[in-house]
């Protein structure tokens, strides 16, 4: 059967029939731009701390803040450790994981700080291209029913 409208498609497109022609290319065209559309890495929210990643190898800042005095917070730390030859890197402190950022001159504003990244994951490389970063929501350590109306 298929062999059949093979012979038949061929038959229509050599004999110059100009409407089936232009109906075969916006068909192929079609099918081309849904497998494009569909292959498209979609975006995705991580969620994290800016830090750098020699204390994201260390699972925080904890152990560098406590072998160097004059490091006192999660920020100076990032930006100390970077100037050193580090890397921005999106660290999970849950999942303990770690992601490399592909956009590193956007990120010193957001040294120490904790974030939600949206991009798109190189899932085999663990780094993600960021589209945007913003500051995440501070919880209050209040529960909600005791909070002033």
């Amino acid at each position: 059967m298929s062999t059949w409208i093979t012979v038949v498609l061929n038959d229509m497109l050599l004999k110059g029939d100009t409407e089936m022609k232009r109906l075969a290319l916006g068909f192929a065209a079609t099918l081309v731009l849904l497998t494009v559309a569909g292959a498209a890495p979609k975006d995705q929210t991580f969620t994290g701390d800016i830090m750098a990643s020699q204390c994201a190898s260390m699972n925080g800042h904890a152990e560098m803040m406590k072998n160097h005095e004059n490091i006192n917070t999660a920020k100076e730390c990032t930006l100390v450790c970077v100037k050193e030859g580090g890397k921005f890197v999106l660290f999970n402190a849950i999942t303990k994981i770690t992601y490399q950022l592909d956009d590193q001159n956007k990120l010193a504003q957001f040294a120490g700080a904790s974030v939600t990244v949206t991009g798109t994951l190189n899932d085999s490389k663990k780094t993600i291209h960021v589209a945007t970063i913003k500051l995440a929501p501070i919880e209050s350590p209040v529960p909600e029913s005791e909070r002033p109306h």
